[in-house]
């Protein structure tokens, strides 16, 4: 090969010159840059237009300089200017749709139409110039341009999920939600392990019942138009769960088990979401499916254990409390046990079922010697074991022997440090500490519970260090914490009537004390767990009227409704409340919850069983 002597002394001296040029000419660029930055584009142009006879000074002045032409109405020279630099530079894309800007200066749509889309012809069969393009489009907003070629390179590619996540971006910009939901769905089409991303993206810009609305409906016709594809049933039982339509998802999850025999897992999930969100109903129907179809399985003994959970906790929450039907659950779980065993399977129900003993039937001491017998099971899960001392020691705490509660408690924080369980010890530690009175070391654990990584641990933990900063203030008022701090303990020993009658005396002592608020609440929840509806009614309006602006005001109107929706059957006055309380609390954390409920007894979810 023959290399020309010539031709390389050119190079070098290229290589070398060029930063000299550009280092000389630096101080002018500065200068020009500063005039444009300041509007003064006359002393601008004229540095600018010396500048760029020399071409190496065309990159790092022609952004400004081409912008100064086009807003100074100087289009024929921007595009003699631009024609040069095509001809210069014929592969350069940007300087092409510079080119267009013209026609969009001179406000001529048809050159302009015309113009961009012979460009966007020319380049919709290279995915690297496709990019480089559309993205320059949006950064000179013209978005419609980019769309236009997206669209265009996806066709030519054939991929209906081409360029998905670039199209949902473009139309985020131009807040065409509609269509950017409908990219981000074909994202997750384009590969599975895009799903969780969109889930997340969709949390995110979802914000409302309205739009969660709208997506559903999206859905359901992406559902019926695409019925093969996985993606638009999961999504559709995304939606559902978000609106807390448990049964809508169970649908769903259902069709989706039976085609593709996953055994029940998906539905297992959904009940176990209806569970801990309080739906009882859809929960046991869920299990109850689940133990019909998949007698044999795992998820069949697992789904025999949950359904009498859900069946305790619509008993327990059902007020007053059957406690024929407290022995119910307690023969149904014992049944459960003596088909199966005590295993890592049954643990819980065995929990359960002494949990029941001690709180509802008051008998103690069947309560301590079944969990002793989870804690004494070898190879039980080191969880179940440190949940039943847990349990141990709530069930010492009735019986009034606190020291044997707080060695249970300690051992279990001690021995899984860091730990969901730990925080939940150091909770139970914290409320031992309220409920003796000692609101300075309950106020140590509670610091440190504030940033447990358990949301429920750390809201309960921030919810108790409130009560007592707000109550203890002033020495005198903690005669009145201690009080009501061991009528709480009354009530957690379910000594409901002394504890009923401590309250009345508390409030008829203290009217103006600023736990009276807390003290209708405590007196008007212990009325509705004893069956007293009418009481706990009148309880919770005088703290809507007499303690409007205080924290518990939201709370009061919430239960108020509850109770009127699920004890006294009103409906209609049911409904009011509701209607009331997203008016006057929009910002509660009952908000949406109450939404919901307000929209169930309108008639709006008729899918619901």
């Amino acid at each position: 090969m023959c290399i020309n002597i010539k031709n390389v002394f050119c190079l070098l001296s290229v290589i070398i010159i060029s930063p000299l040029l550009y280092a000389q000419n630096a101080e002018e660029i500065a200068i020009a840059n500063e005039y444009y930055e300041q509007a003064d584009y006359d002393k601008a142009y004229d540095v600018y237009s010396r500048l760029i006879r020399s071409p190496q000074n065309i990159q790092f002045v022609h952004n400004n300089y081409y912008n100064l032409l086009l807003n100074t109405g100087r289009l024929d020279e921007a595009e003699k200017y631009i024609q040069r630099q095509i001809k210069r530079e014929p592969d350069n894309i940007y300087y092409k749709i510079d080119y267009g800007l013209i026609n969009v200066q001179r406000n001529d749509k048809n050159a302009e139409q015309k113009y961009f889309s012979e460009l966007i012809k020319s380049l919709a069969g290279d995915s690297f110039k496709v990019r480089l393009a559309a993205q320059y489009f949006s950064r000179v907003q013209l978005h419609d341009y980019s769309v236009e070629l997206y669209k265009s390179a996806r066709k030519k590619s054939g991929k209906y999920t081409e360029y998905a996540l670039q199209l949902a971006s473009i139309y985020r910009l131009m807040n065409k939600r509609d269509d950017m939901i409908i990219e981000y769905l074909n994202f997750a089409d384009e590969n599975p392990a895009n799903l969780n991303a969109v889930k997340n993206i969709l949390q995110s810009i979802l914000n409302s019942e309205e739009d969660l609305e709208s997506f559903e409906t999206l859905m359901i016709d992406r559902v019926q138009k695409q019925p093969d594809n996985p993606n638009n049933t999961d999504l559709l039982i995304w939606v559902n769960l978000q609106q807390r339509n448990f049964y809508g998802a169970f649908i769903q999850a259902r069709a989706i088990d039976r085609r593709y025999k996953l055994g029940g897992m998906r539905l297992m999930e959904i009940g176990s979401i209806a569970l801990d969100n309080q739906d009882y109903n859809n929960a046991i129907r869920i299990f109850e499916y689940v133990i019909d179809q998949y007698k044999g399985s795992q998820n069949y003994q697992i789904a025999r254990r949950l359904v009498i959970k859900a069946r305790e906790e619509k008993v327990k929450n059902t007020y007053p409390v059957n406690y024929t039907e407290i022995e119910k659950l307690i023969s149904d779980y014992q049944n459960l046990i003596d088909e199966v065993g005590i295993n890592q399977y049954t643990s819980e129900a065995v929990r359960s079922m002494a949990l029941l003993y001690a709180f509802y039937l008051d008998d103690k001491e069947k309560s301590s010697y079944l969990l002793k017998r989870i804690i004494e099971t070898p190879r039980m899960n080191k969880s179940i074991v440190d949940r039943s001392k847990l349990d141990l020691g709530d069930i010492f705490l009735l019986n009034g022997e606190p020291w044997e509660s707080t060695l249970l408690y300690s051992q279990v924080e001690k021995s899984s440090k860091e730990t969901p369980i730990a925080f939940e010890a150091k909770l139970k530690n914290a409320k031992l500490s309220y409920f003796k009175g000692e609101f300075q070391l309950a106020q140590e654990h509670l610091d440190v519970l504030k940033n447990a990584t358990t949301r429920e641990i750390a809201n309960d933990a921030m919810a108790l260090s409130l009560l007592i900063k707000d109550n203890t203030i002033i020495e005198e008022s903690d005669e009145a914490m201690k009080r009501y701090a061991n009528i709480e303990l009354l009530l957690f020993q379910n000594k409901k009537k002394e504890a009923l009658d401590s309250l009345t005396v508390l409030y008829q002592e203290n009217p103006n004390h600023s736990l009276a608020d807390e003290i209708l609440f405590l007196k008007s929840k212990i009325n509705i767990e004893i069956g007293r509806f009418s009481e706990a009614i009148t309880l919770l309006e005088k703290i809507t009227v007499s303690f409007a602006d205080d924290i518990l005001s939201d709370d009061a109107l919430f239960l108020m409704a509850k109770v009127y929706e699920e004890n006294l059957k009103d409906k209609n006055m049911a409904m009011d409340l509701y209607e009331k309380f997203l008016r006057i609390h929009p910002g509660s954390i009952y908000t949406s919850e109450a939404r919901k409920r307000f929209r169930t007894l309108r008639g709006d979810f008729i899918n619901q069983p």
